[in-house]
């Protein structure tokens, strides 16, 4: 089956579907870790000495969110810590590369904190796998509104660290909310123009059936009908195999062989793309006035987006790429290499802008 064919599919699920889907993906790391956690050096249990984790949830908009707090060693709940939000790539959940960093950086002393997007993961919403902007950037509103409240935390030091989609969409929320001092991204994905133009702009002769089929999709559910569903639901090898876009084919690896996790899904409501399609993580970007860091790998297939973002964030003094050679989109997840480079800069960049 062709990328494109497999990307533009909409499948008609019920929610037992769904999570039976799910359930088939469940990896090895996620059944033997106590908290699900999925990436290489994750924490087992929490020691005296070392960085903890603590899942939490709270209440946003009046959905549930769950969430992991990962706690600098030594935690001290009576000095101030500079703390960082992250958010997840689109179909990720906390357990993985979000996780791997949130972890990386309490230990260099940072309180850190990665929910579930609402309608995803083990946070609530129906319908499941909701993927609206507005929702997503409201997630991180909703993270700082926690974090900056939690014991120990500098409210005046938050920084956020967006990841893929979760980089697109932190590119909006900072816009307006300037709790976030410093701000980084690392492969960033901008979710709205893909859904429109296609990745690499390949979608646009589909455009208006794209946009039919979700006003279809929507009229269905208005109706009392199933509720639609685009994306991957599952994969076997040789699609995976014959995947040309590296995007696409390490996503595939990472997602549901390499890296899975129960609560992780390519799938989004097919409604979603009336609010994705007119959406873009740049719009009014001028308005980020915060010191701007821009991780991408030289390899990855999606660095033009960062460039993109990077050329129009006009409104900060203070703006930087930085770009690990040798390095595919994916690859930033979890290749330990990468993982050290990004995290080498990023601990420099919050160090000096989160004082």
């Amino acid at each position: 089956m062709k990328t494109t064919t497999i990307l533009l599919l909409a499948i008609a699920l019920s929610a037992a579907d769904s999570y039976s889907l799910k359930a088939q993906t469940m990896s090895t790391q996620s059944q033997q870790n106590p908290w699900t956690l999925v990436y290489e050096g994750a924490i087992t249990k929490n020691e005296n000495g070392k960085v903890n984790i603590h899942p939490v949830t709270y209440k946003l908009n009046g959905i549930d969110i769950a969430a992991n707090l990962y706690i600098p060693a030594d935690y001290d709940a009576s000095k101030k810590y500079a703390a960082v939000v992250l958010a997840h790539p689109n179909g990720g959940v906390k357990e993985q590369t979000t996780g791997l960093y949130a972890q990386h950086l309490a230990e260099a002393g940072y309180i850190t904190i990665v929910a579930d997007a609402s309608y995803q993961g083990a946070s609530g919403g129906e319908p499941r796998h909701t993927d609206k902007p507005a929702y997503r950037v409201e997630d991180i509103h909703g993270m700082a509104d926690f974090i900056t409240r939690f014991a120990g935390v500098d409210a005046t030091r938050l920084g956020i660290l967006g990841i893929c989609g979760g980089g697109g969409y932190t590119l909006k929320a900072v816009q307006s909310d300037k709790r976030f001092k410093a701000v980084a991204t690392l492969s960033m994905f901008n979710s709205g123009v893909v859904r429109r133009n296609g990745f690499q702009n390949a979608g646009l002769a589909t455009i208006q059936e794209r946009l039919k089929a979700a006003t279809d999709a929507r009229a269905q559910k208005a109706a009392g009908g199933k509720v639609l569903y685009s994306g991957v639901a599952s994969i076997t090898d040789e699609e995976i195999a014959n995947t040309t876009i590296d995007l696409y084919r390490e996503g595939y690896e990472y997602y549901y062989r390499s890296h899975a996790h129960p609560n992780s899904t390519f799938l989004y409501t097919t409604v979603s793309l009336i609010d994705l399609m007119t959406w873009d993580a740049t719009n009014q970007i001028e308005l980020i006035n915060q010191p701007l860091l821009m991780i991408a790998g030289s390899k990855a297939d999606t660095k033009y987006m960062t460039e993109e973002a990077f050329a129009k964030a006009t409104g900060t003094k203070t703006k930087e790429i930085f770009v690990i050679e040798g390095a595919t989109h994916i690859q930033t997840y979890w290749k330990p290499e990468y993982v050290d480079q990004a995290m080498n800069k990023l601990k420099d960049f919050y160090g000096k802008n989160l004082k």
